[in-house]
């Protein structure tokens, strides 16, 4: 009876994903961001370069974030396991840039196969992998079938749960019931992570709350005195201060830009940098910018060297155009502000500005980064502002408070050195799964449903 409802939930799943193909496919066709590797996500081309000999780790990263997220745990992986091949797959391109040069050496790229149970064989046959470790919440049905099947073990590695994903696994949860039971091991970011998992159906002896990697994350202090990043290219006096707002999203731009002209007002010596999340609206934006009365100069098109003396208006906006840039940039912050806070979509990276020992404002909406929202806030090194006026009533006491500023800068730092050693523990318990020395035999190729 459970395989006939298993074969049935199966049955309905890639039945939809066949009705649903020529519109992925048109989807993937006509957004200019999915057609690079178009053709290894339909499976017409898979990964080479590897024999039966090689042992092979897969990992998977959706994108820029869970790849950078991963760099600590694959390097450590490759050093003690020297001759394992690691490939790390993604979703988007901007996954495969960050994975082509923070993992040059140690990992070889590739994308995501689509979840058709022939293309995802396909690959398995192609990457005879020892593991597959996905990052995060990416639980995609066939690709764990198939690879449970084989005997491959299939680990969740950082991974989480969101209040939103949460609640659309709950309405199919005999579905992700049987999905997790392919799942060996799950290295959960929170407790609240490993709870939801365990609702969903997941085997608790596999679940286990190891904290999230990015606290790992080492951000290398002498960046500041070689750095592809330099101060002196933002054209800053000696006397003037950044504010980094990063990762913001639309609507949240224009709050911010708010509250910088009341800051300005109160401190003239306040320079503005806005990263967007999408720097594809960098165009819009400079616009949006221009209409609040603020000269603006994009990132892009600043020289790498600036002419002694050069002074440039202040008040005034920066807008980080660049990819890979943001992490560095907070290090010359006197405050900085995470987005995606203020707007539903759930926070972004609030460790990237603590890790160089700055304070981080951020608005209610941290599903994405709850745990450590709450951690920040407990240790006073972090601020939660619910609106506009708050953001600007923060940000004109810290630049009117040095001293605060300072102190919050420390406490948000030690929440870092006191929440490291996750990726140690990860690897531990990987390597209690995945078999790192031997190579798999290699299996007589399957194809169709699996």
């Amino acid at each position: 009876m459970i395989r006939v409802r298993t074969e049935m939930w199966y049955g309905l799943y890639n039945a939809l994903l066949i009705l649903g193909f020529p519109f992925i496919l048109c989807a993937l066709l006509f957004k200019k961001r999915c057609r690079p590797g178009l053709l290894q996500r339909i499976g017409w081309v898979v990964p080479q370069g590897w024999s039966a000999q090689d042992h092979v780790l897969w990992v998977h990263a959706v994108s820029l974030g869970e790849v950078t997220a991963i760099v600590p745990f694959v390097t450590t992986i490759r050093q003690r396991y020297p001759a394992l091949k690691i490939v790390v797959s993604t979703i988007t391109e901007t996954g495969r840039e960050a994975v082509e040069q923070r993992l040059a050496g140690i990992a070889t790229h590739c994308y995501l196969p689509l979840d058709y149970p022939w293309i995802v064989n396909r690959f398995i046959n192609s990457l005879n992998p020892a593991g597959f470790l996905v990052v995060e919440t990416e639980l995609w049905p066939n690709l764990l079938r198939a690879l449970s099947r084989r005997g491959i073990p299939s680990v969740i590695l950082n991974g989480r749960l969101s209040s939103r994903s949460f609640i659309r696994y709950r309405w199919v949860r005999p579905f992700m019931r049987q999905v997790l039971a392919n799942v060996s091991l799950g290295l959960l970011q929170s407790a609240r992570d490993e709870q939801r998992f365990v609702e969903l159906g997941a085997s608790p002896d596999r679940m286990h709350h190891t904290g999230n990697m990015k606290f790992d994350l080492t951000i290398n202090r002498d960046l500041t005195s070689r750095p592809s990043l330099r101060r002196s290219i933002f054209s800053l006096s000696e006397d003037e201060r950044l504010i980094i707002a990063g990762s913001t999203h639309p609507a949240e731009e224009e709050i911010l830009l708010e509250s910088y002209r009341a800051v300005s007002h109160a401190c003239p010596n306040v320079v503005l940098v806005l990263a967007p999340r999408h720097i594809e609206r960098s165009g819009d934006l400079v616009e949006i910018i221009r209409s609040f009365g603020f000269p603006v100069v994009r990132r892009s098109r600043l020289p790498e060297t600036v002419q002694s003396g050069e002074v440039r208006p202040c008040p005034r906006v920066i807008l980080l155009d660049t990819r890979g840039e943001l992490a560095q940039a907070y290090g010359f912050a006197y405050m900085a502000f995470v987005g995606g806070t203020l707007v539903s979509v759930g926070g972004h990276n609030l460790l990237e500005p603590s890790a160089w020992g700055k304070p981080v404002c951020f608005g209610p909406h941290t599903d994405h980064c709850q745990e450590m929202a709450d951690l920040l806030i407990e240790s006073r090194g972090g601020i939660c502002v619910r609106n506009g006026q708050e953001l600007t009533e923060t940000l004109v006491k810290g630049v009117q408070n040095q001293d605060w500023v300072s102190h919050m800068g420390r406490n948000a730092r030690m929440v870092i050195d006191e929440n490291r050693g996750v990726v140690e523990k990860n690897v531990s318990l990987v390597e209690q799964v995945v078999g790192l020395c031997e190579p798999r035999p290699l299996e007589g190729k399957r194809s169709g449903y699996s």
